[in-house]
């Protein structure tokens, strides 16, 4: 499947990037929101873009040929290469998280990220991770796989489903998506098999998420992209899930609060001023068209805001 953005024009719009601006990609991927991005900058803007997939840094050599901006590529986890700007005193004035798993990802089968594909259970975006998925299902305490299911996944079934795991392991290892698809497809009520959705893909989220410390990744990458945006500068996380949607909602609303004191106090006594302006007062969503013609995009959410100063906490 050809790489489609998702609310790509809903995030230029709302990101606005000028001629000769920085630009930070914290999460490149594909290349498709870089793109437009490196497009609007021109020849005098940089455009630096953050990965810890390999192959995304194939793309982005590909990228580099194509466009006229200033290029360059970091290969790390965002919080990695977001610390590594902030350490170079990097100001930018754009910088853009894409969160979750990229479609090239999800495309190139042999990674273990589809439960539409058979193939070794993987899921890692960093194929240097010590432990991916096999090693998790394989050798999690039921409990944990448990609450991973619940609290990463949503899963109602979470455990009936670790439990079904822990049985089908003790007979043989899991050691395949397919494998697990099966595992988890018998373990729920028939006409849960049936809802909405494909039945295990709560279960693959949780596991995708777990594996790659993506919550934790996430908690720790705002304030350094924070620290790197230039004042005036715009933050845009695009998130897929409620639990990443629901990190970035807290963390900019933190930073567009003013005064915290209790209300029936005269005058203002602690003296805090907002350091940010919400550009989207709601999370944007894809609209039917754009849902239509790229189903991935049916639970993406957009959440937008601009730094008017910096910290002085």
């Amino acid at each position: 499947m050809a790489h489609v953005p998702v609310l790509a024009g809903e995030a230029i719009e709302l990101l606005d990037p000028q001629p000769g601006q920085v630009v930070v990609d914290c999460t490149f991927g594909a290349g498709g929101h870089a793109r437009l991005l490196a497009g609007r900058i021109g020849a005098t803007g940089t455009l630096i873009a953050i990965d810890r997939d390999p192959i995304a840094a194939e793309r982005f050599a590909e990228l580099a040929d194509e466009v006229s901006c200033t290029t360059r590529f970091i290969r790390a986890s965002f919080v990695d290469g977001l610390s590594q700007l902030r350490e170079e005193g990097v100001h930018a004035d754009v910088v853009l998280l894409d969160l979750g798993m990229s479609s090239m990802q999800i495309d190139t089968w042999e990674r273990g990220f589809s439960y539409s594909y058979d193939a070794p259970l993987d899921m890692r975006m960093d194929p240097g991770l010590q432990r991916g998925a096999h090693e998790l299902v394989n050798d999690a305490e039921p409990r944990h796989l448990e609450t991973i299911f619940r609290e990463l996944g949503e899963e109602r079934y979470a455990r009936q489903i670790a439990r079904a795991i822990v049985r089908a392991r003790d007979r043989k290892p899991i050691a395949s998506t397919i494998e697990l698809v099966d595992v988890i497809t018998q373990a729920i009520p028939t006409p849960a098999r049936f809802a909405a959705g494909h039945p295990a893909k709560r279960v693959f989220q949780a596991l995708r998420i777990a594996v790659n410390d993506e919550l934790g990744q996430l908690d720790a990458a705002l304030p350094l992209a924070w620290d790197v945006l230039a004042t005036h500068g715009r933050l845009a996380a695009i998130s897929f899930h409620s639990l990443e949607d629901r990190r970035v909602k807290r963390f900019i609303a933190a930073r567009a609060q003013g005064c915290i004191c209790p209300p029936d106090l005269p005058v203002c006594g602690c003296g805090r001023e907002p350091e940010a302006e919400l550009v989207t007062r709601r999370s944007i969503v894809p609209t039917a068209g754009e849902i239509a013609a790229n189903p991935r995009a049916r639970s993406a959410r957009l959440r937008v805001a601009s730094k008017l100063r910096e910290d002085q906490g």
